[in-house]
């Protein structure tokens, strides 16, 4: 098994426990913009520590960042952050499995631009794998029943969400494997770690800048709730490190659709922690899901 595999597969699972900790932040008197600066502010110091213990483990000085790492760096940064505020607001309008699925149409559209801008090819394969996926999104999308008997809209506010997430979210994958590229290191765990602590402090200066401005007090609330806002951070961190590594040994449009494992994972939580019953319509459209990921993996 390629290394990129358990890797992302691993990422996947810290993610979907840190997007239930931010569910409970949102839902613990922090606002929007509250529970998603969460996921920076204590993130960075630790992508720092993690860059020098990976330098002084491996006798590495500190790599030149090529020409184009800070435009992939902070156009990478900039959608991660809207994408997470977009996803957290998500939350209080489906629930935490479904919220999440909606936001995987990102790997559609890592698949299309990458191409392009990187120069990642995506095979037929690989591609049909997608689509499959796709098609499981199309099934979770459909809104839940109302008292009378009828469905809503699939064009609503949560779709909405979820769609412009998931377009963030592949800006943000497309600039973060420019990023680990542009860093001119064979070492690919140096890579990803110095891409991470340059991403995540710039991420907490913007982020922090907007809250003192739009939300003053707010970032009083957080460092004071700090037991229930640190653990966000650190788990952001480990998830990070684990999608910046795999990006640097892989094509970010398989990364992010072995990534959707994390559903399986979401599902769990949404059953066991925050006791929401998932249909029998968004358990097949997970089931199409899982057809993609295994699809990716089986050709990695």
């Amino acid at each position: 098994m390629a290394l990129w595999v358990p890797i992302t597969i691993a990422a996947a699972f810290v993610q979907a426990v840190r997007f239930s900790l931010q569910k409970r932040l949102k839902g613990a008197g922090l606002s929007t913009g509250g529970a998603t600066m969460s996921r920076f502010l204590f993130a960075a110091p630790l992508a720092m520590l993690v860059t020098l213990g990976v330098m002084v483990a491996t006798g590495s000085g500190l790599p030149r960042l090529g020409g184009d790492f800070w435009p992939f760096a902070i156009a990478g940064g900039l959608a991660q952050i809207v994408a997470t505020f977009c996803t957290v607001a998500l939350f209080s309008e489906r629930n935490f499995a479904v919220g999440i699925a909606f936001t995987k149409t990102e790997t559609v559209q890592v698949a299309l631009v990458s191409g392009v801008v990187l120069g990642d090819h995506v095979s037929a394969t690989g591609f049909i794998a997608i689509l499959i996926g796709l098609a499981g999104v199309l099934i979770l999308s459909r809104p839940p029943r109302r008292a009378d008997g009828g469905r809503g809209s699939v064009v609503n506010r949560a779709s909405g969400l979820g769609l412009l997430a998931g377009a963030l979210f592949a800006v943000a994958a497309l600039g973060y494997r420019g990023a680990t590229l542009a860093v001119e290191s064979p070492d690919p765990l140096l890579r990803a770690a110095l891409s991470l602590a340059c991403v995540t402090v710039f991420q907490s200066l913007a982020m922090g800048a907007w809250l003192a401005w739009r939300e003053p007090g707010e970032l009083a609330r957080m460092v004071r709730g700090w037991r229930r806002t640190a653990p966000v951070g650190v788990l952001g961190m480990l998830g990070s490190l684990g999608w910046f590594t795999a990006f640097t040994l892989q094509n970010a449009a398989y990364v992010r659709c072995l990534g959707q494992v994390e559903l399986v994972f979401v599902l769990l939580i949404s059953a066991l922690a925050f006791r929401e019953k998932i249909t029998r319509s968004e358990l097949a459209g997970i089931a199409l899901l899982m057809v993609g990921i295994v699809m990716i993996v089986a050709q990695s």
